[in-house]
């Protein structure tokens, strides 16, 4: 398989909008879509979400992690010029440090107020920010298969992109406290296993009849099929402080759903983890991220952070490897495994002052890398 026969990826990446001054979140937003109204050739815009204090780019399809790192950069590049021209900088982090929920406006889209509308409270503080990570499978038989393989691994990739340790000027003791807030949101974490997609759709639409969710785009699971394009979404992680990181996760990301197309065809078994144990296994990697143990699945263990995320890299070492990603991904994950998570170098940046604004700085810095 060479990298033009290798699934597509695309990114999608929501940033925090901060005052540069006072560090802390700004609604401002809507000045600096503005600014990216009309876009170059190529471009996608600046988009809305679901508060003012939140701005969400999204890349184009890519062949290959070359094409993801161009497009991220350049996004990221275009965010933090257009946010400068409006007083304003650009933070990636799943949560900010301190400000407070209590502080932010609402994005005025109609969508927006229909969630507010439904999930009262819960839609006021869930002032968190994510990357979604999209994978090109068109046969939808095929697709349901993949999720079903990949979500054992959704713990690790959590724990490798965890970066949201504070939340209102406190140290949470979660490497992904996002994910905490994430999951009461009642179509939120891990799916269960389905036999084929008419199944898939079943369920689904017994959410929809009941109810709880108005359609289907409104079903939050961590990996899941898109309602409307040919693809697998991850929606696990934090949004990544740095371009290496989202890249790492988004090489990682195919390579698991490459791996599971894989073994589909080839009839191969896996781990039929119940969503139960696996959203347990979930809020370990959420707590803990890479100073505790993970589960692997494939081996029916609990093991230290580092040696589980290994073995992920071992298995999906073939599918890297026929991507032409082997050394970029691995390289990146061993740098992680080194120099610490997100979450790990949030909290080193507050030792160093014990100032939450030293933090936003640290993030600022991130970003632009």
């Amino acid at each position: 398989m060479s990298q033009s026969d290798a699934l597509t990826i695309g990114v999608e990446e929501e940033y925090q909008v901060v005052d540069p001054e006072s560090r802390e979140l700004s609604s401002n937003a809507s000045s600096i879509i503005r600014v990216e109204a009309t876009p170059g050739e190529g471009q996608d815009p600046i988009q809305p979400e679901l508060h003012l204090c939140q701005v969400e780019i999204a890349t184009g399809v890519c062949h290959t992690l070359a094409d993801v790192r161009k497009e991220l950069s350049e996004a990221r590049r275009r965010v933090i010029n257009a946010a400068r021209e409006n007083g304003s900088a650009i933070v990636a982090a799943g949560t900010h440090p301190f400000s407070s929920w209590r502080d932010q406006t609402l994005s005025p889209k109609a969508r927006y107020y229909e969630l507010a509308d439904t999930l009262k409270q819960a839609i006021r503080e869930l002032i968190i920010y994510g990357c979604h990570i999209h994978v090109g499978i068109k046969d939808k038989e095929v697709a349901v298969q993949v999720v079903n393989r990949s979500r054992t691994y959704l713990p690790i990739l959590l724990a490798l992109s965890a970066n949201s340790p504070f939340w209102m000027g406190q140290n949470t003791g979660y490497d992904s406290y996002r994910m905490e807030q994430w999951w009461r949101l009642p179509s939120a974490g891990p799916p269960p296993i389905f036999t084929d997609y008419a199944e898939h759709n079943a369920v689904i639409q017994q959410f929809v009849d009941y109810g709880i969710v108005a359609e289907p785009t409104k079903i939050y699971w961590d990996i899941r099929l898109s309602d409307r394009y040919p693809k697998v979404a991850f929606r696990v992680a934090d949004v990544c402080a740095t371009v290496d990181e989202a890249v790492m996760l988004a090489g990682l990301c195919r390579a698991i759903a490459q791996t599971a197309y894989d073994d589909h065809f080839a009839g191969r078994a896996y781990p039929q983890v119940r969503p139960s144990l696996l959203r347990a296994a979930m809020w370990q990697a959420a707590r803990y991220g890479l100073s505790g143990e993970l589960i692997d699945f494939d081996l029916n263990q609990s093991l230290p952070a580092e040696k589980t995320v290994e073995n992920l890299l071992g298995r999906m070492r073939s599918a890297l490897e026929k991507a032409g990603d082997w050394n970029e991904v691995s390289g990146l994950v061993k740098t992680i495994l080194a120099q610490g998570n997100a979450a790990q170098r949030q909290r080193q940046a507050y030792d160093k002052t014990e100032r939450y604004e030293s933090v936003v700085d640290f993030l600022i810095e991130e970003m632009a890398k």
